[in-house]
Order: structure tokens, then C-alpha cells, then sequence
């Protein structure tokens, strides 16, 4: 989904404001650029396999990792979406999106990506102080904030429980709307470990 989402999205200049059109098309420039001069290289020098081993491999594991880091983000049984005449701007920037501590290992590898909440503040602070951001909206705002810890229940619930919004429980699970089609869930919540 995260490819389909780029692919549908970030090249279609319609989809961006006038003032950012000149930006976007720079960006497809170089991409398009690269595709026509960086994959026949990579080809020539390495074969099909080579690309296959080089790029594309590693582009869809980018792609993987971050459609997690995002799934992880926007995606809690608990945050409920607003009507247009109950949505408050602020309040959605502190709560409408979920900060997750990884491990250790994780957040090293991640550069504070998943340090998420300051990002919907305000997407222009560079991500060497996102984390003096978040310390800073903790500080001032902690009762709003939605913070969690990543463990294999949260990726269980994530997958198996968010899925449809329901105005009065925010998220319905697939197995609740249609119980004879969800066989993808039934079998990721058999198979998934059920630990934090």
C-alpha cells in the first residue's frame, strides 16, 4: 500500500498546491532521471540480478519499513476520528497520532522517525531535534499525548482490529463487520504472538 500510495499521490502535480507544482515536478525530474540513467547502469553492471539485489530489494524493504512506522503512527484502536464541527486542530496534532518507543535497536536504525508527534506540530523540525520536541510537549502537554511502547500485542491489535471506522467505536474489525470474509485476520491473530 505504501507504493501504491506513493505512486497515486506524489506524482500527480494536481494533487499539490500551485506554490509547491515547480518543487514536485523538480522531484519527478530526478526521479524519472535516475530511472533512466542510474537502472540501466546498475543493469549493465550487475545484471538483472544486480538490480533486483541492489535496488529493488532494498527500495521495498524503504517502503516496508516505513509503511510499519506509519501504520504504527496513525493507526490506534483509541484515537477516535472528529466531525468537522468537533475537530479542534491542536488537540489532533497532540492526540490524533500515537508516539512509540522501539527497541533500542530499532531506534537507532530509524533516526527518530518514530519520534512522530512533533512532526504533525510542525513537519519543518529537522529530525536531530525531534526528540527535544517531544520532551517539550510532554513537559507542557503530556496529558494529551498518546504514547505507547511497541510489543507484538500492539502489532496484533493493529492488524487485526483497525480497520473499519465506526463512529460510536472509532475502529471495527474486519471479523466484526464480515465474519465469513476475514480470513486473513483470523489467521494473523492465531499465528501473532500475544505478549507485551
Amino acid at each position: 500500500m505504501s507504493i501504491a500510495h506513493w505512486w497515486l499521490c506524489h506524482f500527480d502535480t494536481k494533487k499539490f498546491r500551485p506554490n509547491e507544482v515547480k518543487r514536485v515536478q523538480i522531484s519527478l525530474v530526478c526521479v524519472f532521471a535516475f530511472m533512466a540513467i542510474g537502472w540501466p547502469l546498475i543493469v549493465y553492471q550487475t545484471g538483472i540480478t544486480g538490480w533486483i539485489k541492489f535496488w529493488l530489494m532494498p527500495w521495498l524493504g524503504y517502503h516496508f519499513w516505513m509503511s510499519t512506522f506509519t501504520m504504527v503512527h496513525h493507526t490506534a484502536p483509541h484515537i477516535p476520528f472528529k466531525q468537522s464541527d468537533d475537530w479542534n486542530a491542536a488537540q489532533a496534532q497532540l492526540n490524533g497520532t500515537v508516539h512509540c518507543d522501539y527497541p533500542s535497536w530499532i531506534e537507532i536504525l530509524c533516526h527518530d522517525i518514530n519520534v512522530h508527534i512533533p512532526h504533525h506540530i510542525s513537519p519543518r523540525i529537522p529530525s536531530y531535534n525531534l526528540r527535544a520536541a517531544h520532551q517539550s510537549l510532554r513537559e507542557n502537554w503530556g496529558k494529551y499525548l498518546n504514547e505507547a511502547t511497541w510489543n507484538w500485542r500492539l502489532m496484533k491489535t493493529i492488524l487485526t482490529v483497525c480497520h473499519i471506522y465506526s463512529k460510536e467505536q472509532n475502529y471495527v474489525a474486519f471479523d466484526e463487520v464480515a465474519p465469513k470474509e476475514s480470513y486473513p485476520i483470523t489467521f494473523l491473530k492465531k499465528v501473532m504472538p500475544d505478549y507485551a
